[in-house]
């Protein structure tokens, strides 16, 4: 039986930690997770229109066999220079990957963008885009208490036709295995079903933590067509979702793997429609290795995975329920008259 971590964040898996920064007069973000050591580390791409950095470094059939940070960062392709922001804080505290006889480490830093050019702020940055200073600050703002909703890579956000925003949940068990997610929510799809208040993840809520809303007892599911509250048009590359998972299970590369791939599901559970052609749908998946699994302990892949795609639709819906409204981009609570 799996409950909720203490504070219901991905840094409930003992050593993460996560950072943002952002600049609210460009509109758009940066979040950073690290870890004192390295991570095992695995990515699964979903979407249509992916921006992504060194995510071929994580092939199991590679090199590399573990990473140093991961960023989530909005900005389009721009957002993907805060990538080289923290790999230059990593390099100058000797943390990365060590070649015999080089002079410096390689710090190996995956990254992930969203989409939110075209959500407001001011983004005539010239020559000088904001993202490799944002980089940089989100990682000396690494902590294990982060807020979530308008911070980070979800400053700049939209989840279909709501604000969104950076969310995060966790499950731990009896046993000690620890899992959580994190995520920057800008789908093209929407969280909430269609014609009344309920996110579409509700079934996997725990102890109201996006507010509770349920569907009516009578309501179909089964939809023809689009929703309505999708964004306007499905515009190629406007939209993605990024997120990570994290476990403290060791497991190997190619297990990392098959967790993020079902880990995709948790997008799937909590966003319709999702994986478009207009969406960049990504998940990268991290151990710290603490927990050695025994026999005693059989599928503990599929175990973790699972668990995994649970953490993942939950921190969707925190994500859009913690928004709040910023212009034009109205949040859940608003729409609904939450509190």
């Amino acid at each position: 039986m799996f409950d909720v971590g203490p504070r219901n964040l991905i840094t409930d898996v003992n050593g993460i930690k996560v950072g943002h920064a952002q600049d609210a007069n460009a509109l758009t973000g940066t979040t950073v997770l690290a870890s004192a050591g390295r991570l095992v580390a695995a990515v699964d791409v979903r979407g249509g229109g992916p921006g992504t950095r060194e995510t071929d470094a994580l092939d199991a059939s590679n090199l590399v066999d573990a990473l140093d940070a991961i960023v989530l960062s909005g900005g389009s392709s721009y957002g993907l220079a805060a990538a080289s922001g923290v790999a230059a804080k990593l390099g100058a505290q000797g943390q990365g990957y060590q070649i015999p006889g080089a002079p410096l480490v390689s710090p190996i830093v995956p990254a992930a963008i969203l989409f939110d050019l075209s959500n407001g702020g001011n983004k005539e940055w010239g020559e000088d885009p904001p993202y490799d200073r944002l980089g940089r600050e989100a990682f000396d703002a690494l902590a294990v208490d982060f807020p979530l909703g308008n911070v980070g890579a979800g400053l700049g956000a939209k989840a279909g036709a709501y604000k969104g925003g950076v969310g995060s949940a966790s499950a731990v068990n009896d046993a000690g295995v620890q899992v959580g997610a994190l995520v920057a929510v800008n789908p093209f799809g929407s969280p909430v079903m269609p014609g009344c208040s309920a996110f579409w993840a509700w079934p996997f809520e725990r102890d109201k933590e996006f507010g509770g809303a349920r569907p009516p007892a009578d309501y179909d599911p089964v939809q023809s067509g689009l929703p309505q509250d999708t964004k306007a048009g499905p515009i190629p590359g406007a939209n993605t979702t990024i997120g990570i998972v994290a476990t403290n299970v060791a497991l190997s590369p190619a297990q990392m793997k098959r967790v993020a791939m079902m880990a995709q599901d948790g997008y799937a559970r909590a966003i319709r429609p999702i994986h478009t052609m207009g969406d960049g749908d990504v998940v990268f998946s991290v151990t710290t290795g603490e927990l050695v699994p025994d026999d005693s302990q059989p599928g503990i892949v599929s175990l973790v995975g699972s668990v995994a795609a649970d953490c993942m639709a939950r921190a969707i819906a925190r994500g859009v329920y913690a928004a709040e409204s910023i212009g034009a981009m109205k949040s859940y609570r608003d729409v609904f008259g939450v509190s």
